[in-house]
């Protein structure tokens, strides 16, 4: 009789393979593969890292790098494999208002920074990336987020929190000045409109130059499986793992079509990004993601989200961590 395995993941192109039947899945498992979105809702429905790590819906999941870190710290009963189903530059990703002066992260000392949550993984990447590559003192901002943490924390004394409602619009309070920057893991609907710029003048300039000093392109979401779940299905985790492994062979040929994406350049994309990156961007296994792990890890660590330095082979089962 087949282990029926329920896995909640998103519909990024990486994914396709898990929805396409295009997967080669072991016999001794059947798959149930949920489309669920975070902060926007898919076939499935959102708010995938809470129905994980709060409610434990799922028996597998991709959820919250950040998140994970802090439920493994405090004992929560979840155990991941190496597979990131989600990568972001942070350049990328920080924005203020099309007129402010603020032409570079060492401007944002002192000043009023919106963010998802504080814990949000593209916000502590950001928070640390601040800090760590631009020199920035991450206890002199404010930090103004939305009042929604997937894993409950009391901050620590010396730090300026300031929350605001759960569906405030970061987007519109950076376009109206109330505050001074944000560090989004998605657009806000102010960039379309001209209101909100990025940060970095030249964005991808900046993230190659983040590569060519760190060599990784920074985790975002990992794949948590329930520990009761791995008890009755202790080869789950390795099956897992090949998956993934299985799915990026797949995806990695989507582009060979230049057709393959809407987007009318998309194969030259690619093209541009090999030449300025020249490495594979999107790993699997734990030996090539490692100094990746370490980095967020200490990042967690200085942000005061965990209190002690984690191993990263304290978050992997111990059947994939020679991976």
């Amino acid at each position: 009789m087949k282990n029926e395995i329920s896995l909640a993941i998103d519909r990024y192109d990486r994914h396709f393979p898990f929805f396409d039947g295009t997967l080669d899945i072991p016999k001794s498992i059947s798959l149930t593969v949920i489309q669920a979105g975070e902060t926007s809702s898919q076939r499935d429905g959102a708010h995938r890292h809470k129905r994980m790590l709060q409610d434990k819906e799922f028996d597998a999941a991709e959820v919250s790098f950040s998140s994970f870190i802090m439920a493994k710290a405090r004992g929560l009963p979840f155990t991941a494999i190496p597979a990131f189903p989600r990568r972001l530059f942070s350049q990328t990703q920080m924005y203020v208002a099309t007129d402010s002066d603020i032409t570079r992260p060492a401007l944002l000392s002192g000043k009023r920074i919106g963010l998802q949550s504080f814990q949000t993984t593209l916000a502590v990447l950001a928070k640390g990336d601040l800090a760590h590559e631009y020199g920035v003192d991450l206890k002199s901002v404010t930090w103004v987020t939305r009042a929604n943490e997937t894993v409950k924390f009391e901050p620590k004394p010396g730090w300026n929190i300031e929350y605001v409602a759960a569906d405030a619009d970061l987007g519109m309070m950076l376009a109206d000045g109330y505050i001074d920057a944000l560090f989004f893991s998605r657009a806000p609907s102010t960039l379309e409109t001209g209101s909100v710029r990025r940060l970095f003048p030249d964005p991808k300039k900046a993230c190659a130059e983040f590569f060519s000093r760190n060599r990784f392109f920074p985790i975002m979401h990992v794949i948590a499986i329930k520990d009761a779940v791995i008890k009755e299905n202790p080869d789950l985790p390795s099956l897992l793992l090949n998956l993934y492994g299985q799915a990026k062979s797949i995806a990695e040929t989507y582009m060979d079509d230049p057709g393959w994406s809407q987007l009318s350049w998309a194969r030259m994309a690619r093209e541009e990004q090999t030449k300025l990156l020249s490495a594979d961007t999107w790993p699997v296994g734990l030996t090539d993601n490692r100094p990746n792990i370490e980095r967020f890890i200490g990042y967690s660590l200085n942000q005061e989200l965990i209190d002690r330095q984690l191993k990263p082979e304290e978050l992997f089962h111990e059947s994939v961590i020679q991976s």
